[in-house]
């Protein structure tokens, strides 16, 4: 399952779409809001996607993922709009047989997003405001 969402994310959804008798792992990275950065405090993230585009290419990377491990099920979901200190921006989450593919997949796929997917987020300071993580 690949989706964007402007709704809070919902992780006991999420780990009972990957339940599985023949999963002996589920792994979950959860990316979420903290209240600073580079020693500035932040107020909210705000991030934009263009839709269709990243839907694709979240869908491609779990295609490269399943293809490179034994994967049972994955779920990716990213967040959009405003977000608060403490709210889940994304979540990935994939079972397997064993842990290390979980491992090797769940952090394959999260740095595969932050490098291509176009996601871009704009963080606001209690000082300013930045656009980071931008893609072509």
């Amino acid at each position: 399952m690949v989706a964007l969402t402007s709704d809070p994310i919902d992780m006991g959804s999420a780990q009972k779409y990957l339940q599985s008798d023949q999963a002996g792992a589920i792994n979950f990275f959860l990316g979420v809001v903290r209240d600073n950065t580079a020693d500035r405090a932040v107020d909210r993230l705000e991030y934009e996607a263009y839709g269709r585009m990243a839907i694709s290419e979240m869908q491609k990377i779990a295609d490269q993922a399943c293809q490179r491990w034994n994967i049972l099920r994955y779920v990716i979901i990213h967040r959009t709009g405003v977000l608060r200190v403490g709210e889940t921006a994304v979540l990935i989450g994939v079972a397997t047989p064993h842990r290390a593919d979980s491992f090797d997949a769940c952090r394959y796929i999260i740095d595969t997003i932050k490098q291509t997917v176009p996601i871009w987020k704009k963080e606001v300071l209690t000082d300013g405001e930045v656009w980071v993580n931008a893609h072509p």
